[in-house]
């Protein structure tokens, strides 16, 4: 008989309290996993015990069990990941981070002017699959995506007004600089750049 393969991602067995890889997990009523540690501290500087995640209150402080198959789980999933090199890097210092990533966000492969957003490859991905996307600007991940946009109408700014000495979006163009001397933004900047301006 095949054996099935399971898929999962380091972000199933983080605590959404240390964000980190769970340590000694236990699960709570309403489901919930957490660090015992984590979840201990929080209810030792509570008045009441309610679950982090999803706000639950117990009338009664719940007997905190360690879930050993979460554990053994944990086990073989840091003994494999340790066996195979990681598929993804983590955003640290200096780096974008994903704008969708959930728990410990992933580096930014690409940051999107017309969403604007930033995406791992993971979620970069419908940005290639998905015909009403393909025609998104992507560009090298930009933690600075909020100047890069018209002010005026959330959208990229693509155009040089030379008559204004100003960058603008296609909508300004059309409305507020009709009749104004324009070029593409990036035929503007390949200039300044050749007659070091």
């Amino acid at each position: 008989m095949a054996e099935a393969q399971l898929f999962v991602s380091q972000d199933d067995f983080t605590c959404s309290m240390c964000l980190d890889t769970l340590t000694d997990p236990v699960t709570i009523p309403c489901g919930h996993s957490f660090c015992l540690k984590c979840l201990t501290d929080c209810w030792d500087q509570s008045q009441e015990c309610s679950c982090p995640q999803c706000r639950h209150t117990f009338t009664t402080r719940p007997t905190l069990r360690r879930n050993t198959l979460l554990n053994e789980i944990l086990k073989k999933f840091t003994k494999t990941r340790l066996c195979s090199p990681p598929s993804q890097n983590y955003a640290g210092p200096g780096y974008v981070e994903c704008d969708f990533c959930t728990g410990k966000k992933l580096r930014a492969m690409k940051s999107c002017l017309t969403c604007p957003a930033s995406y791992c490859q993971t979620h970069l991905q419908p940005h290639y699959e998905v015909a009403a996307w393909k025609d998104h600007k992507l560009v090298d991940p930009d933690r600075n995506l909020k100047e890069k946009l018209c002010e005026k109408h959330q959208k990229s700014l693509e155009i040089f007004c030379e008559t204004d000495d100003t960058c603008i979006c296609m909508m300004c163009g059309v409305t507020e600089h009709n009749g104004h001397k324009m070029v593409k933004l990036e035929t503007e900047r390949e200039e300044k750049q050749v007659s070091g301006v």
